[in-house]
């Protein structure tokens, strides 16, 4: 690239309208410099028992919240795609995670809208959140996610407390539904 060129050039994602509905596809930097509304779908990861999230952070060269920490596995949904299979496969993407047929599926638990300006441009995205109990290995994928490691909700809502910290903004208002 030169550095005048979009990340996202190729990459062709679901447009949806602002009541949840797919209306066609765009040029994800289009959808960013127009402003159009779409969905991203991700997996919160918790321990098998149920006591821990993991959270990681993403890495720096992300064009949208780099560097920035988030507890969800995520990404934009595909044209055609259902949000639940977008979710299932970033688990795979980014932390390495493949479900096989007789595994269990991740579960809806939350839904939410943000809107907000990131250096990439205007985000307004219809965000699903799913749930999967987990305790097996985790392999990054390194041009995604820098680092990572399991909290109890509480050291979660502690570190979401620090201004310092600085956490995705498409998930931060949804994490109330999301812990326990």
């Amino acid at each position: 690239m030169t550095g005048q060129e979009s990340p996202f050039m190729s990459e062709i994602i679901a447009v949806y309208d602002a009541a949840l509905r797919s209306i066609g596809a765009a040029e994800r930097d289009r959808v960013y410099a127009e402003g159009l509304w779409y969905a991203g779908a991700g997996v919160l990861l918790r321990s098998g028992d149920g006591s821990r999230v993991y959270v990681h952070r993403r890495t720096h060269t992300k064009a949208v919240f780099a560097g920035m920490y988030d507890c969800l596995a995520i990404g934009a949904v595909e044209p055609g795609e259902d949000p639940a299979d977008t979710a299932i496969r970033e688990l795979g993407e980014e932390l390495g995670i493949e479900l096989g047929p007789h595994d269990d599926r991740p579960l809806p638990v939350a839904c939410t809208s943000w809107q907000g300006r990131v250096a990439a441009g205007q985000i307004r995205c219809h965000l699903f959140a799913y749930e999967l109990r987990y305790d097996g290995p985790i392999r990054h994928q390194r041009e995604e996610v820098a680092d990572g490691w399991w909290w109890t909700d509480a050291e979660l809502l502690t570190h979401l407390s620090d201004p310092r910290w600085h956490f995705a903004h498409t998930t931060r208002p949804m994490i109330p539904d999301l812990l326990h």
